[in-house]
């Protein structure tokens, strides 16, 4: 897969392609239901696929302090991506001089000038141009004038409802990982660099990987059963924390894994880190003796939870409190 990044780096061999624009953010059922649609007429026209992304997020670019937290860094989504068998993606910085565009303009220099579009696949409820005054009627009055096609990407339903990064987001906000998953077609991870931290967790007899999220916001926190896919391709059963440890005065927002009877020197790789169950809140402790107490519990939860799916068993029912 070969990443553009801005306009300005686009060249004459970019010309010609069936694109999609978006955020794709958790790349969930619904997104790759359009990259279904996208790479069936990239077949049918003999094309390459491009998808287009924005650098920031337009609603991270208008109301940085209101948008909601992404699912996927930009890396994470590049990734999915190329797995998804996308041949570009092509990024745009969404600064001032981008939003200020008018659909006519957007049209003219972005997907005719630009990336010679002969074909987009975007959903019904698409928008582009300054005020975002653009629509999909307007971008098929627009094709038409300019030789591309348009097509509604399908709506893809769980449950008679539409699947959005929003209920993604709203199901990990409520700690339902098994709707999450439904939702993505996969158990919703993270992925980062394993770091050095203040080795607490090692002087407690429980050492964990610590993982720093590079994010504003994060879409879940708390105490989970967890998988750790390690840089050689294993998976590996584990307890994740993410928070920022109120009992030791924590003010960043960390994800700590700490592997199931297992040691492994991951200090500087990579690693996926899915999310299985949530457990509880984080919570602050009167003393470094319960917390530890507690995180030994846990831990056992989490035991509990993969003897049981290694049997056949349902996953034990959690409550999810602080307390």
């Amino acid at each position: 897969m070969e990443l553009i990044r801005g306009l300005h780096n686009l060249r004459p061999r970019h010309r010609g392609c069936v694109a999609s624009i978006g955020n794709f953010d958790g790349l969930h059922l619904g997104h790759q239901a359009v990259l279904d649609e996208l790479k069936a007429h990239a077949r049918t026209l003999g094309l390459p696929t491009l998808v287009m992304l924005f650098e920031p997020q337009p609603r991270e670019y208008f109301r940085p302090e209101a948008a909601p937290p992404r699912l996927m860094r930009l890396r994470e989504k590049l990734v999915a991506l190329h797995e998804q068998g996308i041949d570009r993606v092509l990024c745009v910085r969404f600064d001032a001089r981008f939003a200020a565009l008018t659909p006519e303009e957007f049209v003219q220099r972005v997907l005719v000038d630009g990336i010679g579009a002969r074909h987009l696949v975007v959903g019904n409820d698409f928008r582009f141009g300054s005020g975002r005054r653009g629509d999909l009627q307007l971008l098929r009055q627009l094709g038409g004038r300019h030789g591309f096609e348009v097509a509604e990407a399908p709506t893809f339903l769980i449950d008679g409802e539409r699947v959005s990064s929003t209920r993604v987001r709203a199901a990990l906000a409520q700690g339902d990982l098994a709707a999450a998953a439904r939702l993505l077609g996969r158990p919703y991870s993270i992925c980062g660099r394993v770091v050095h931290g203040n080795k607490l967790g090692r002087q407690l007899g429980i050492p964990t990987a610590n993982i720093r999220l590079h994010r504003r916001r994060v879409p879940l926190r708390g105490i989970f059963v967890a998988a750790l896919a390690a840089a050689d391709g294993e998976c590996l059963p584990a307890a994740a924390s993410i928070g920022t440890r109120p009992t030791v005065g924590g003010t960043e927002m960390l994800l700590e894994v700490h592997l199931l009877d297992a040691e492994r020197d991951l200090y500087g790789t990579r690693v996926r880190v899915e999310f299985l169950q949530k457990l509880r809140d984080e919570q602050r402790f009167a003393s470094l003796d319960a917390m530890r107490a507690r995180m030994l519990q846990d831990i056992e939860a989490a035991r509990l939870y993969f003897f049981n799916r290694r049997h056949g068993m349902p996953a034990p029912a959690t409550r999810l409190s602080t307390q």
